[in-house]
């Protein structure tokens, strides 16, 4: 048995906002609730619902630029620069530029749709 697990066949999570989001590791892809690793593409002008997760997610930008809206301070990351909000927090997740942005997340405990709270 290996010490170690090689990830090569992430789970493409279904999307209908043009979003690429590749789990590598988390309930999706092996099960694990404790921590989840996505590669992320969002398309010039993609934006999300204010949510409230009960996780901590840390974000990396990998290239373009992503905008986060945090308890009402708007904050934007560029390549190379990263975050972590807390969770139980209030955010909004966006990419209102005109290029496209790569970026790895990673939630602790593990994103699941029953956590994130997506506002309507």
């Amino acid at each position: 048995m290996k010490n170690y697990i090689l990830q090569d066949t992430p789970f493409v999570v279904p999307t209908t906002d043009g979003k690429l989001i590749e789990e590598h590791f988390g309930q999706a892809t092996d099960g694990n609730s404790g921590i989840s690793i996505a590669h992320m593409v969002a398309p010039p002008g993609w934006s999300e619902p204010f949510q409230t997760p009960e996780f901590d997610e840390y974000t990396y930008i990998i290239k373009g630029r992503k905008q986060f809206i945090i308890d009402g301070e708007t904050v934007v990351l560029n390549a190379g620069q990263s975050i972590k909000i807390n969770r139980n927090v209030r955010v909004q997740y966006s990419n209102p530029f005109g290029d496209e942005c790569e970026y790895i997340s990673v939630c602790t405990p593990a994103f699941s749709i029953e956590k994130v709270n997506r506002e309507e």
